[in-house]
């Protein structure tokens, strides 16, 4: 079997395909591809934070909780959503194949590896930076994906405000993140 792998791992289709990165161009043109391809599926625009929505919600029911009476989930298709369950969601299975398809091409590419935690800043850093970004996401309507790039896609105001904002946000957060925690 090693030897199996030191002969795939020579191939140039190989090496082309999962070792060395797709140009700007290629994600690009891909990028466009899997949006089309999931607006037509599914007739909605490809988004990931709604839902992490409901996965939440079907946790907290899992567990006891109603949230019937929230009003994010108050409307019609939001309770048929989640009465249809994780299996029947056409965004769950993209979230897994998002996560999945991920850890499969850092797999392929020999790039998975644990790092060493540099200092207690770092996870603090880590920790307020990933509560900030799902909170920015779900006051946006959005994350880069459904609100910027969907958002841009399909003609919308909003994907053009959410870009402008994005890059904002960006550039105080990389300002701030030297300044405090690096």
């Amino acid at each position: 079997m090693e030897e199996f792998w030191k002969k795939i791992s020579k191939n140039r289709y190989y090496i082309q395909f999962f070792k060395n990165p797709f140009s700007y161009v290629t994600g690009a043109v891909l990028l466009a591809l899997f949006n089309i391809a999931i607006f037509a599926y599914s007739g909605n625009p490809w988004g990931v934070t709604g839902t992490f929505a409901n996965w939440g919600a079907w946790l907290y029911r899992l567990f006891g909780g109603n949230v019937d009476k929230w009003y994010y989930f108050s409307s019609a298709s939001a309770q048929t959503t989640l009465e249809n369950g994780f299996l029947n969601n056409t965004g769950s299975w993209q979230n897994i194949g998002i996560i999945f398809g991920a850890l499969l091409a850092t797999l392929l590419a020999s790039q998975f590896k644990f790092k060493k935690i540099k200092s207690a800043r770092q996870i603090v850093a880590a920790v307020c930076g990933g509560l900030l970004m799902g909170y920015g996401a779900r006051l946006a309507g959005g994350c880069n994906i459904g609100a910027l790039f969907s958002g841009i896609a399909s003609m919308s105001l909003s994907g053009w405000v959410f870009a402008v904002s994005l890059f904002a946000g960006a550039f105080i957060g990389s300002k701030l993140l030297t300044k405090f925690f690096m």
